[in-house]
């Protein structure tokens, strides 16, 4: 499957690509709210690519040491003061798993009309806008993606069994494209109505079973994406990360389906999710080689972003009573419990500090 690769930009440095996740960890360290408490840490380690979530209830994944006022919708939740202390601190991009409050993140399985396309195209016109006023002149970009398209259209058995329960809905694959659709030309709409002086607000969807496409399945990446117009699109690239060869021919496979993006040309294709549990693959040396083996493929290959999942874990292995110990967890992290920090933290401040 031919694809251009696009390397990283020179005027991009490593700080700008790298990234991690920080999403619902069952632990935090200090008295500040969890969310910032993170976002510091982040910034400590060297990377300026953050991901986070927005969706209803933020308590559900930034719950210590947090006094969440009620939110009706995504701007909201924006001007709330974690959020806003999070958006003014030195982050270049922001990658933001957004969901509209007014209604079920996944409505759209169940049919989806021009009133529904018209809501929430609205609902990503007044966030987008929010941010482009907000931080005009910063710098920053924000990205709005979803979560893993292919388990909405084709759901894991359990969560230990990721083998999809059922074939792609050719109608649910018409109501997934309007959907997203729907959401680009909201952020496209306040693009235009606001301008872009000096901060960008961009779109994605993610996809994640790309490997099953290589395998000659239909999936998300070659059933949706050819009929979207996505400002990026993101892989979540748990199905490949163990094979760098595979792992960069999904890369070429999402990319070779993808439309070129206005903004970005080819250049429109980031790793969104990967990296190794600690406790489950065999200790942190066993972890360092198959991070380092996915992070490197994925900056060779010439990824937008590559986001590593992630911050501190959010998968125990045992319902957790207390505050979880290293033992009680999967060992997804970049801090344990314990505040020790595994290779992988070494690794990843190498590569954002030697100046690239």
């Amino acid at each position: 499957m031919e694809a251009t690769h696009a390397p990283v930009e020179p005027t991009r440095r490593m700080a700008d690509v790298l990234g991690s996740s920080h999403i619902a960890g069952t632990y935090s360290f200090t008295g500040e709210d969890v969310l910032n408490e993170g976002a510091r840490t982040l910034l400590e380690m060297g990377s300026r690519v953050i991901k986070v979530m927005l969706r209803e209830n933020p308590a559900a994944h930034y719950p210590f040491h947090s006094a969440w006022p009620p939110v009706a919708n995504l701007v909201e939740q924006a001007r709330t003061p974690y959020f806003r202390a999070l958006f003014d601190r030195p982050f270049t991009t922001f990658i933001l798993m957004a969901f509209a409050h007014e209604r079920p993140i996944h409505f759209f399985l169940d049919g989806i009309g021009p009133d529904e396309e018209a809501a929430e195209s609205e609902s990503l016109t007044a966030f987008a806008r929010h941010l482009l006023t907000e931080y005009r002149g910063s710098g920053k970009t924000f990205v709005i993606q979803n979560w893993e398209s292919d388990w909405v259209l084709t759901p894991p058995r359990s969560g230990t069994d990721p083998t999809p329960t059922r074939e792609m809905d050719p109608v649910r694959v018409e109501r997934m494209i309007a959907w997203c659709n729907a959401r680009q030309a909201g952020v496209e709409r306040a693009r235009r109505d606001v301008g872009t002086d000096g901060v960008m607000v961009a779109h994605a969807l993610e996809v994640n079973l790309v490997g099953r496409v290589l395998d000659g399945e239909q999936r998300v990446t070659n059933a949706v994406l050819p009929h979207t117009r996505c400002d990026l699109y993101s892989y979540s690239a748990w199905d490949t990360l163990d094979d760098p060869t595979r792992l960069r021919d999904a890369l070429d496979c999402v990319r070779a389906h993808a439309p070129e993006s206005e903004l970005y040309g080819r250049d429109n294709v980031y790793v969104g999710e990967y990296g190794a549990p600690e406790n489950c693959v065999g200790g942190p040396e066993a972890q360092l080689r198959k991070v380092r083996a996915a992070t490197e493929a994925s900056l060779e290959w010439g990824a937008r972003y590559v986001v590593y999942w992630q911050l501190t874990c959010n998968e125990p292995v045992r319902p957790l009573t207390t505050r979880p110990s290293n033992e009680d967890l999967r060992g997804f992290w970049l801090v344990r419990p314990d505040g020790t920090r595994p290779p992988v933290w070494d690794y990843f401040r190498g590569l954002l500090a030697d100046g690239r």
